[in-house]
Formats: structure tokens, C-alpha cells, sequence
């Protein structure tokens, strides 16, 4: 089985991420969601995987004497963006399933550590996550907003594989 070229496929991966952001808002400015910090960086995390796949699809890398470097460069970076997003959702899933005595405390808020910590403690502190990050507010065909964030970060993870691995169109 052949799959198709790899410009439509970016632009499908970007669309989905437009899609996500779009969700995520909805929920912030609608619904009423305050995002904790570990959905802020998987909220940043699909936001650089869309801006990959735009780059792809803009610039639709053709092989070149029987090599796909450009098209296996954007593989390799939406694999990256999407490992790091796929991290910091599996964090909040951990978060979320460990009993409650577990639940690491709150922190202080992110604009507030931005201005007063170094960025290393402040890092350090939104991945370690906190009792907001563990709280499951919403959830559709039974899944957490994270449990869905690392399922879509998984897809995009193999399809960057998929590009980086696959043969010359």
C-alpha cells in the first residue's frame, strides 16, 4: 500500500492542530476551563506541531535524486514536538490517576514564578505538576482532556515516524 504524497498528509496534521487549538479555547473562553500549567506547554506543544506542518506544507520538500532529507527534517521535528507534548499529557494523566492523598499541592501562579524564580526552578515546577493539573473537570467519551491530548499526541508521533521512514513518493 502506497500513502499519498506528504503534503496533503501535513496538511491534514495541521488542520487537526488548528482543531485542538480551537477545542482548547472553546473550552478556556466558553466553557470556562482554567488551564493549569502542564496544558499550557501541551497547548504550546500543538501549536509548534501545527507550525512544523504548515512549514511542511508551504514549502513541500520534493525528493532529489532519490532522497527525502527535507520531508524526513519535518518528521523528525513534529516527532520531537509531539514526544514533548505526549510527555507532559502523560504526566497529567499519572496526575490525575494517582488517590487524591498523592496529588502533589498547588503552585504559585505561572506569571507570578515567571517574574520572581529563575527559569530552571520555574520548569521544574510546572512539570512536577500540581492538585489543579490533576483535576478532571471535563471529559468526553470518557476521556480527560489529557488522556485525549496524549492519544492525538501519539498520532502525531507516528506519523511522524511514518514520514521520516517512508519511501520516496
Amino acid at each position: 500500500m502506497t500513502l499519498p504524497a506528504s503534503r496533503p498528509l501535513y496538511l491534514l496534521a495541521l488542520i487537526v492542530s488548528v482543531l485542538l487549538m480551537a477545542a482548547a479555547l472553546y473550552l478556556e473562553h466558553v466553557v470556562g476551563l482554567e488551564p493549569c500549567p502542564l496544558c499550557i506547554i501541551q497547548r504550546i506543544a500543538v501549536i509548534v506541531v501545527g507550525l512544523i506542518c504548515l512549514a511542511a506544507v508551504l514549502h513541500n520538500p520534493s525528493p532529489k535524486n532519490g532522497k527525502r532529507t527535507g520531508a524526513r527534517v519535518y518528521g523528525v521535528l513534529v516527532t520531537l514536538a509531539s514526544l514533548l507534548g505526549a510527555a507532559t499529557a502523560g504526566r497529567q494523566v499519572w496526575l490525575q490517576h494517582l488517590p487524591p492523598d498523592q496529588v502533589p499541592s498547588c503552585i504559585l501562579p505561572l506569571d507570578y514564578m515567571l517574574e520572581t524564580l529563575p527559569f530552571w526552578d520555574v520548569l521544574s515546577q510546572v512539570f512536577s505538576g500540581t492538585a489543579q493539573c490533576a483535576e478532571v473537570t471535563w471529559t468526553f467519551f470518557g476521556l480527560s482532556i489529557a488522556e485525549g491530548t496524549l492519544i492525538a499526541f501519539i498520532c502525531y508521533t507516528v506519523f511522524g515516524l511514518m514520514q521520516v521512514l517512508r519511501k520516496v513518493d
